[in-house]
């Protein structure tokens, strides 16, 4: 489990220890395993709660394998989108990180790698307030995943 910075004190909303964006949007990003495509789940923190609302990639095919019902469309990069016919929300996410698919978040432009150098490791995602930033510049491929949060897809939707 991927310990958060303390909740104590006048903190700024955070996921697993990334400062959010005043707009509380942030990414999990992934190298599919079947695609080999830089590929991420978009959510919105509200509260404690975040809710994926999107799933972005540079295949299509991976947006067809989360046979998901939603609006698909092009990204203004090329990527492809689909918004969630029915954006789904949680509490935490229990995943697991391995060095293959490279689980990043992402969130004002900066990147907060999850995966261990080998083997796996289990975290579970969740919003709390931190009192520091442990996110910085995003790698390769994260770094041209932009389009996740910031063009073509930038805001969620009214609920």
């Amino acid at each position: 489990m991927l310990a958060l910075a303390p909740a104590a004190g006048a903190g700024r909303p955070a996921v697993a220890g990334l400062l959010l964006p005043p707009s509380g949007i942030f990414a999990l990003a992934y190298v599919h395993s079947v695609y080999r495509a830089p590929s991420a789940e978009v959510f919105t923190a509200r509260g404690g709660r975040f809710t994926m609302w999107a799933v972005v990639s540079s295949s299509g095919g991976v947006i067809d394998y989360y046979a998901l019902d939603g609006t698909r469309s092009r990204t203004p990069d090329g990527g492809w989108a689909l918004r969630l016919a029915v954006p789904v929300t949680y509490d935490e996410l229990p995943l697991i990180a391995t060095p293959i698919g490279r689980r990043t978040l992402v969130a004002g432009g900066r990147c907060l790698p999850l995966h261990p150098a080998s083997g796996a490791r289990a975290i579970t995602l969740t919003v709390r307030p931190a009192l520091d930033d442990r996110g910085g510049p995003c790698p390769p491929p994260f770094d041209r995943l932009r389009f996740a949060v910031g063009r073509g897809i930038t805001a969620s939707p009214s609920s």
